[in-house]
């Protein structure tokens, strides 16, 4: 299996990555099981840093990245925009999900 692909992150946000692991959201819960079963053969991690943003889960070897929006997004529809084209422009592929759905 080839080498995963060295992403830079701000080595600051590893500490409030961990608590978002520790204080999920049942939406992140619900869908952070069904990656877990239904994902063989790939490693997904949840609430990693890649550069200056927290990601909700990511898989290094398909280099994708999946958010699940919430009603927090509504607002910040050009930040999110801004930030999913930083992702793109590393290299990684971003599924969104609404929050509602993943319920």
């Amino acid at each position: 299996m080839p080498r995963n692909k060295i992403i830079p992150y701000n080595p600051k946000l590893k500490e409030r990555a961990r608590q978002l692991r520790k204080n999920s959201t049942l939406a992140e819960t619900l869908l952070w099981r069904r990656i877990k079963q239904k994902s063989p053969g790939y490693e997904f991690h949840r609430q990693v840093p890649i550069d200056k943003f927290i990601i909700d889960f990511y898989c290094h070897e398909l280099m994708l990245a999946t958010e699940i929006d919430g009603s927090s997004h509504n607002e910040k529809m050009e930040y999110d925009f801004k930030r999913q084209s930083k992702l793109q422009r590393l290299g990684i592929h971003v599924m969104r999900f609404l929050d509602v759905d993943v319920k």
